[in-house]
């Protein structure tokens, strides 16, 4: 019993952010405006994926328009000249300012250069303004759930019960669609062969790896979005024309959404994931594709609400506190990159490391497979399932 409590003493504590994988979670998401306008649902109500929550209108673009120019005309005369009126709707083309001289053998014409509102007429640089309609700006739901909170003029907060699986990198935006699974192993590669219309507005999930023309196959399909471990970085710049730098990606307008759980080169995503995949096939999830590595880290998701409770209730362990024995952890560097396993210890002396002979702390890491393996505290990140 000595023994046991000596080696119990020597185990050390370490906190390390990582990704969510979780079976059974209460999702929370904000959903709000980036200018004031009207929140459209009230607090209690339910939401669907399409909903709108909110609404409000921005400026349209003004153009100026060097009227007195145009018509030979002193800035103070331009008033005399108008057609149309502050305020005053018009189309493109349409006669905003005219000078008709000489019985009419004399005639000038101000054209508006589009459709919009007069908005000013200046007497003094003899200028007219026209702006640009308002454009609609909305606010969607996202994911379906219950209207916990309403923020006044600004959105609200939504949450429901999910599956919620967080990925390494991601491009596109926000998507939903009926999630399907279309490899029949965690390791197998996506190809195009294997993508047909027949997958129009699905959520797709793949193995390892994603070939280049599985995505652009994918893109000619009108697929929604595509889960799987790895990409090649090369075939990621071919795709989208540029290489990916270090911004928040998810704006990109490329026709579909992207999540990439592992990493790049062919990785297989891990057993764990792919069996809530597996779960889940079937059913209508959301995805994002937004990333951030710097300045606050921000990760692609991919959240599965649960029409009816059909996982079991979670047994994870909670991991706010930090990495212990029995923590989930993925490996992030080499020489065991993209590995998944489960803390066995973690020693409070320091050890040596071979390749770059520093004494640092380290962790004891069962391997997916049975192999124990001794890797830096630094190179690994929790799983929190």
């Amino acid at each position: 019993m000595a023994r046991k409590k000596i080696k119990k003493a020597k185990q050390s504590y370490a906190y390390t952010p990582g990704l969510k994988i979780k079976k059974v979670i209460t999702v929370s998401k904000s959903r709000t405006l980036p200018i004031p306008g009207e929140v459209l649902v009230e607090k209690g109500d339910m939401v669907n994926f399409d909903t709108v929550v909110a609404r409000s209108m921005a400026p349209g673009n003004p153009h100026i328009v060097e009227a007195t120019n145009l018509l030979g005309l002193e800035p103070d005369e331009l008033p005399r000249s108008m057609v149309k009126k502050i305020g005053e709707k018009i189309e493109k083309d349409e006669i905003i300012a005219q000078y008709i001289a000489f019985f009419g053998l004399l005639k000038r014409f101000v054209h508006s250069p589009i459709d919009g509102v007069i908005e000013s007429i200046s007497p003094i640089s003899g200028r007219i303004t026209v702006r640009e309609h308002p454009t609609p700006i909305e606010a969607k739901a996202y994911i379906p759930g219950k209207v916990v909170e309403t923020i006044p003029k600004e959105g609200v907060v939504i949450e429901t019960k999910a599956t919620f699986i967080q990925g390494i990198f991601g491009i596109g935006g926000e998507r939903h669609g009926r999630l399907e699974v279309i490899v029949d192993s965690p390791d197998e590669v996506l190809t195009a062969q294997m993508i047909t219309s027949e997958h129009e507005g699905k959520i797709i999930v793949g193995g390892s790896f994603i070939t280049l023309e599985a995505i652009r196959r994918a893109i000619e399909n009108k697929v929604a979005g595509i889960v799987v471990g790895g990409i090649n970085a090369a075939d990621l710049k071919k795709f989208l024309g540029y290489t990916i730098g270090v911004a928040i990606t998810g704006e990109e307008e490329v026709g579909l959404t992207l999540m990439v759980t592992e990493g790049f080169g062919k990785m297989r995503i891990s057993h764990r994931t792919f069996e809530y995949l597996m779960s889940f096939a079937g059913e209508e999830a959301a995805i994002n594709g937004a990333t951030q590595i710097r300045a606050g880290v921000l990760r692609p998701e991919l959240i599965i609400p649960h029409t009816e409770l059909r996982a079991e209730k979670s047994t994870a362990i909670e991991l706010g506190g930090g990495i212990r024995p029995g923590t989930p952890v993925r490996i992030i560097r080499a020489p065991y990159f993209g590995r998944f396993g489960t803390v066995v210890s973690l020693p409070v002396e320091l050890k040596r490391i071979d390749e770059t002979e520093d004494h640092v702390r380290v962790l004891e890491v069962e391997l997916e497979g049975g192999r124990t393996v001794m890797v830096p505290r630094a190179n690994v990140e929790i799983i929190e399932e």
